[in-house]
């Protein structure tokens, strides 16, 4: 934050911004368990006694299962890694969510429910969401305006689909 002003930066530590990546193998320090890995931003903000009872709320928002938080990364399937990096997103309450592809390795029905937990998430909290992807569908359905690289011109929609939701949210993501 070199260059930045003293009111800017704390700006911006007042309002975060917080990204959910493609690939969360890559996103994630492998040597830490699906708990561990949601608990680390409370941790580095000196918010250790939140640990306990954030980290089973958002397990449970996302579907993980208190079983699958206490294995090792190997153990994990990139569709439950997934969740638990959304999950550690949303940790910290965050003001502006980045979203880069974070459903490209999720099969539909996950990405179903990582959607409607993602929209979930912006309606309870008025949180502002950037999402890049490939699937236009999805985009429409979480962004209030959309913008495609190829034809920018007219690319821009601000057509609000809703979300769609299949079923109980730990039917859906069940593997």
């Amino acid at each position: 934050m070199t260059g930045w002003s003293k009111g800017e930066k704390l700006a911006f530590k007042a309002n975060p911004h917080y990204v959910v990546f493609q690939q969360p193998r890559l996103s994630a320090d492998p040597r830490l368990r699906p708990a561990d890995m949601i608990a680390e931003p409370l941790r580095a903000t000196g918010r250790r006694a939140d640990v306990p009872e954030r980290v089973a709320e958002l397990a449970a928002t996302v579907g993980l299962t208190p079983d699958l938080l206490g294995r090792r990364s190997p153990e994990v399937s990139d569709g439950r890694s997934q969740r638990a990096c959304l999950a550690r997103t949303l940790v910290l309450r965050p003001r502006r969510l980045i979203c880069d592809e974070m459903t490209a390795m999720l099969d539909a029905s996950t990405t179903a429910a990582v959607a409607a937990v993602v929209e979930d998430c912006r309606a309870g909290t008025g949180a502002g969401l950037l999402a890049v992807g490939h699937d236009r569908t999805l985009l429409e359905c979480l962004c209030d305006r959309t913008v495609s690289r190829d034809a920018p011109e007219r690319g821009v929609s601000s057509k609000k689909l809703p979300v769609h939701r299949y079923g109980d949210f730990r039917e859906t993501t069940a593997s």
